[in-house]
Order: C-alpha cells, then sequence, then structure tokens
C-alpha cells in the first residue's frame, strides 16, 4: 500500500498522519507539497492533513483549494482514488467541491481541543471497516471551525446514502445532525474532522486511531 500525505504552508498535522499511516503499512508516506503539480505514481491513498493552512485567510481551507496540487487531487478523486482529508483537510475537501456542505465557526465561538467520543454511523466503507456501526470511539479533536452546516436536502441524502461516517457524542461544536465525518458519492472520499492519528499510541492518551488505520491498509491489502 502506497500513501501520500499533502503539507500545505501552515499545516501541523502532517508529521502525525506520516506516523500514523507508516505504524499501520510499514512504508513511509510519501510527502507532496502545495505547490507539486503531480502526485505520486502507484498511490493508493492520499491524506489532507490538519492545521491551519495559509492561516485561515479568506476561509478555513478556500486558499489551499486552490493550490497547484489541488487540480491532481481532484483527478485521483475522479478516478476512484482514497483520499482521507482530517480537520483541515475536512475543511479543504468543501472548498475543493470534493464533498458537500460547509463549516462555520464552532457555535460556542471558542476553539475546542478534547479526546471526544464519536459514534460510528457506518462500517460500510474501507474508512470505517475496522468498526461496526453503532460502536463508539474516541478521537481528538481541534477545532475553531468545524460546525458542519448543510441544506436540508444534502443531509436527507448524506443520511438516505449511509455517508454519514461518523457522528459526534454531546456534540462540541452545533454540528447539524451532529455530523463529525461524512463520505462522498462513491464513498472514497472522508472528511472528518476528528483526529485519528492523535490517538494512535497508548501512551499519548489512546489508540482508538489505531484500529482506524489498521482497517484501512486491510482492506487495501485485500483488494
Amino acid at each position: 500500500m502506497k500513501t501520500a500525505v499533502i503539507t500545505f504552508p501552515g499545516s501541523n498535522c502532517d508529521r502525525d498522519m506520516q506516523v500514523a499511516l507508516e505504524r499501520a503499512t510499514g512504508k513511509a508516506p510519501v510527502q507532496v507539497w502545495h505547490k507539486d503539480t503531480s502526485l505520486p505514481d502507484g498511490v493508493d491513498l492520499v491524506s489532507v492533513p490538519g492545521g491551519f493552512s495559509f492561516g485561515d485567510y479568506l476561509r478555513c481551507g478556500a486558499i489551499a483549494a486552490r493550490a497547484p496540487i489541488m487540480d491532481e487531487l481532484v483527478k485521483f478523486a475522479e478516478r476512484g482514488g482514497l483520499i482521507l482529508g482530517v480537520c483541515n483537510g475536512f475543511q479543504i475537501l468543501i472548498e475543493a467541491g470534493l464533498l458537500p456542505g460547509a463549516l462555520m465557526r464552532n457555535a460556542g465561538l471558542k476553539y475546542v481541543c478534547k479526546p471526544q467520543a464519536l459514534t460510528v454511523a457506518t462500517a460500510d466503507s474501507a474508512f470505517t471497516s475496522a468498526y461496526a456501526k453503532g460502536e463508539t470511539v474516541t478521537y481528538a479533536i481541534a477545532h475553531h471551525d468545524g460546525n458542519y452546516i448543510a441544506d436540508d436536502e444534502t443531509r436527507d441524502r448524506l443520511s438516505g446514502e449511509d455517508r454519514i461516517a461518523f457522528t459526534y457524542q454531546g456534540n462540541p461544536n452545533g454540528s447539524m445532525d451532529d455530523i463529525a465525518g461524512i463520505l462522498s458519492d462513491n464513498r472514497r472520499v472522508l472528511g472528518m474532522m476528528p483526529h485519528p492519528e492523535r490517538l494512535n499510541d497508548p501512551q499519548l492518551g489512546g489508540n482508538d486511531g489505531s484500529r482506524f488505520f489498521e482497517g484501512l491498509t486491510g482492506v487495501l491489502a485485500s483488494v
């Protein structure tokens, strides 16, 4: 399994994502810079990590979504490639049009940073295959603009097509329908605000995130 992690100016979770992917796959991810104009040959999964790309100017993810590498990421998605966007990465994927909806300022108007209990809303994806539907997992959250909003039609479609991947328990940011992560219509792109890569070692507070990456690796290895 070959993976890649895209880094933008202001990314601060790219190293965490690289460590998590290397632990799960046994191979170091390829590091991709935002000014690159191509993705590595034969890559199976591309991650867009968390942080504050370009200082969150204009809107979170708005400038990063127009970086040179994003044209290639969109083409990769159109070919059915797996893409994981976490926190700022989720914001970037929405701004790039790869996922629906918007991520707005938290309802409490405060930055939230804590372990967060989530419900696995679907196990029917490469990203959530290690879990059972309805299972509780704990990941870290750290965001100021994680309040997911979408019109009724979009939310009904996400729910009806089983494309809500994770929901919050005790909603920390006001997200509609407690949405913490969603899948694309082909289920190959996942955007989520919580950080599985930050709970990837018992010495760092928990390893619920390890199963996320191990399950993803297992699915790809079996293809």
